[in-house]
């Protein structure tokens, strides 16, 4: 069962990236049916098929890249449906077999299985409503929600490790909980930006050009317009860098209030266990800011806009690994 787990939380780590990759590359709609592509269980490459797509669905020309990244990132996530089928088919064999039922979790995998059918649910409407922004944003949050309940199972799996359950640290358990949440927050922000194209709204640092502050507007920003399909965005400039400056404004908080938590846990901290895992927080905030101002700078490279996705998810998980630890006894 561990070794099933780790290997899904791989799994749900490549295909975060994977759809990092084909959002980035505006292949979100390289196949305009869901789940084959085009009518067909692969990419049509054979000239009489590459005819029959086009005469399906005539108005989506049939670009082979873009299809070949959403095919591939299909193909990761439905492997890993199926991984989670069996972890959830096998908690629930081992707990009805085994005398000590406490020691393998039943309810997380089965909500995991849930959680991954509605996310399969999201991402045939992510294709069928032509990126309508809150799907997309939706889509990410469930695929980032996967990821982070198999790492929880994961460490629900593993026996204790010494140094865990520091009583120093406990009290603090509600600032990392609340830097949690913060975090996931930021993570949804980023998600609707990259789901309105606004990622490039603002080329100047610290804030954005001219006199933005003007023009800032909040209800645009946080709706979703009426449009027949919502690739490469349909909010007007001054949604997207409303957009663009709050998650910009939800990054300096998201850094203050994980600099504080780090700073109050590492004056208490008495195991080098816990001094390692706020070591490893600190680190993967610097890179993420880092690969944040970097966007900006470079005007939105692909390999650092895929990184900065990955190692949001590995924040994320670091924090998920913090509070786990904090809340547990010694």
């Amino acid at each position: 069962m561990r070794t099933l787990v780790k290997i899904s939380l791989l799994l749900a780590f490549c295909v975060i990236v994977l759809g990092a990759y084909t959002r980035l590359t505006e292949a979100g709609l390289g196949c305009p049916d869901w789940p084959g592509c085009y009518g067909f269980m692969s990419v049509p490459t054979q000239e009489h098929h590459v005819a029959e797509a086009q005469m399906r669905f005539p108005d989506a020309p049939l670009e082979h890249h873009k299809a070949w990244n959403e095919m591939i990132h299909r193909y990761f996530a439905g492997t890993l449906g199926l991984l989670i089928l069996v972890i959830a088919v096998g908690s629930v064999l081992k707990r009805r077999s085994t005398f000590d039922s406490k020691s393998t979790p039943k309810k997380l995998p089965l909500f995991i299985l849930l959680l991954v059918i509605f996310q399969a649910t999201l991402g045939m409407l992510t294709v069928t409503m032509n990126l309508q922004p809150l799907i997309v944003m939706g889509h990410l949050l469930g695929g980032f929600s996967v990821l982070s309940l198999l790492f929880l199972l994961s460490l629900r799996l593993e026996p204790y490790r010494l140094g865990g359950g520091d009583p120093e640290l406990r009290k603090y358990r509600g600032l990392a909980l609340f830097a949690l949440l913060v975090v996931i927050g930021q993570i949804a922000l980023g998600g609707w930006v990259a789901a309105n194209y606004a990622a490039v709204a603002c080329t100047e640092l610290p804030v954005c050009e001219g006199n933005w502050t003007s023009q800032l507007d909040f209800a645009g920003a946080f709706s979703v317009p009426e449009a027949t399909s919502y690739q490469f965005g349909a909010h007007d400039y001054d949604d997207r860098m409303t957009m663009h400056i709050m998650h910009r404004f939800g990054a300096i908080f998201t850094t203050l209030v994980l600099a504080w938590l780090l700073f109050k846990c590492w004056r208490k901290a008495q195991s080098g266990f816990f001094r390692r895992s706020l070591a490893w927080v600190a680190l993967l905030l610097t890179v993420q800011i880092s690969l944040g101002l970097s966007n900006v700078i470079y005007s939105l490279p692909l390999p650092v806009a895929v990184a900065h996705n990955a190692v949001g998810a590995l924040l994320l998980l670091s924090l998920v690994a913090l509070n786990y630890n904090l809340s547990r006894k010694a």
